[in-house]
């Protein structure tokens, strides 16, 4: 596939990197992700105004741009891509997150009206694999995780439990759980760049 021409040399790096990873290169992976993490989490930032929220979205961001990499086509540059995939993401979340605090007090009319929107995805069997695969590779990381920063990873992504959840669980003050979360996230992510620089 022809680069165009008029993309900055970063884009042209980005490329080079892009193909890597759809050829399975890990190191690749790990370093598009260095290269845009926290550029990806100040939007997110701005737009939901919670850290948390950003931290989760940036990871999700990221997980469907790399679930769908070779989608991505070089007449443009990957970062508009990776922040187009951010975006959309995010406003489905406040769009969920408006449509899942619906007043108790409205009718049922009204309800239905604010839900019915919100269909489960099906996957079919690929996807269904692929993310079996996913989910695979993600827990052996978190297996290298110390137990309590294991614990708080599975409760928050295998078991979907909120904050507030986690907290009454592990009986911590809601601050511990935010900052031991973020600290599990940052842990992961060095695993998995330790775990790229040996592929």
């Amino acid at each position: 596939m022809e680069i165009n021409a008029n993309l900055s040399e970063k884009a042209r790096r980005d490329y080079m990197l892009v193909q890597r990873a759809t050829e399975g290169d890990q190191r690749a992976y790990a370093e598009l992700m260095g290269r845009y993490r926290d550029a990806i989490y100040y939007m997110l930032l701005k737009m939901v105004n919670n850290a948390s929220d950003a931290e989760d979205l940036t990871i999700e961001a990221f997980g469907k741009a790399f679930k769908n990499i070779t989608q991505y086509a070089p007449n443009y540059a990957f970062s508009t891509w990776l922040f187009k995939i951010a975006t959309n993401n995010c406003i489905d979340f406040i769009r969920k997150k408006k449509t899942s605090h619906v007043s108790l007090d409205h009718s049922n009319e009204e309800h239905e009206k604010a839900t019915k929107d919100i269909q489960a995805p099906v996957l079919d069997p690929e996807e269904t694999l692929i993310n079996e695969q996913k989910i695979k590779l993600m827990r052996s990381l978190v297996s290298k995780l110390k137990p309590r920063y294991r614990k708080l990873i599975e409760l928050r992504y295998f078991n979907e439990l909120s904050y507030e959840e986690i907290a009454e669980e592990l009986e911590l003050p809601i601050g511990t759980v935010k900052a031991q979360l973020f600290r599990a996230r940052e842990l992961l992510f060095n695993i998995l760049k330790n775990t790229s620089s040996k592929m």
